[in-house]
């Protein structure tokens, strides 16, 4: 899963980012929603939200893009981002319009699995998957509510603090993430930190799929244009052959 933030540096370039990550061999697209305070998130994706919201980006915006990449892709599409903006568009109306415009599922990082009842309950009307976070620190009751409520996969927090690329993989990520996944029924996807091919190789072989976010919008930072196409493609291609 390959996560890029829409609207980074336009939703047009978005847009064709997607296509080119599912050429390059991204299984799941994930849009992060561009928020003024991302307080999980690291420089790296803070910056490409202050990026994104400069330009203009909203939550009407990004599913009116969604929209159109769906009469040329199927690929799935999750929104990650944080409550405010689905608060203040409105749960129903959101949920409504997200599945019309083709949206998979979603990710808020700042809603608990026991406050979102709110948003569950028009998800579930209206066939959109909510994606929950567990962490290294999760007990076994936030497992347990986790498992019950989410859908879709569960996004596991390989490392405690915020999105950023890492340089080695946790000793103990391996037994966190057997002990999670006895107990969950759902796909588990690995994400925060995983940087290199060698990493995702590594995480790959623990969980169900993991997930690319910085080191991916890093990329916008150091590239545009073609360069910044041929760049993404190859990297991604990268990862995608040391899963294989």
């Amino acid at each position: 899963m390959t996560f890029i933030s829409a609207g980074d540096p336009n939703l047009s370039t978005t847009e064709e980012m997607i296509y080119l990550l599912e050429d390059a061999g991204a299984d799941v697209i994930e849009l992060g929603v561009p928020f003024s305070d991302p307080m999980a998130d690291g420089p790296t994706i803070q910056l490409s939200s202050e990026r994104a919201l400069a330009s203009g980006t909203t939550l009407h915006g990004i599913l009116d893009v969604v929209k159109k990449i769906r009469t040329r892709s199927q690929i799935p599409i999750i929104l990650m981002g944080y409550l405010n903006p689905v608060h203040a568009y409105g749960y129903e109306t959101f949920c409504r319009d997200a599945v019309e415009s083709g949206v998979d599922g979603v990710l808020l990082v700042d809603m608990p699995p026991e406050e979102s009842h709110e948003l569950i309950v028009p998800a579930r009307r209206h066939g959109l998957d909510v994606i929950f976070l567990l962490t290294p620190t999760s007990d076994d009751k936030r497992i347990a509510v986790v498992n019950k409520l989410g859908s879709g996969f569960i996004y596991y927090v390989t490392v405690t603090g915020v999105t950023g690329a890492r340089t080695s993989v946790s000793d103990t990520l391996e037994q966190e993430l057997s002990r999670v996944m006895r107990t969950i029924s759902l796909p588990v996807m690995a994400g925060f930190g995983i940087s290199t091919p060698e990493q995702a190789a590594e995480v790959g072989k623990m969980a169900d799929g993991i997930v690319v976010g910085s080191a991916i919008v890093k990329l916008f930072e150091q590239y545009n244009g073609v360069e910044l196409k041929q760049q993404m493609h190859r990297y991604v291609t990268d990862l995608k052959r040391a899963l294989s």
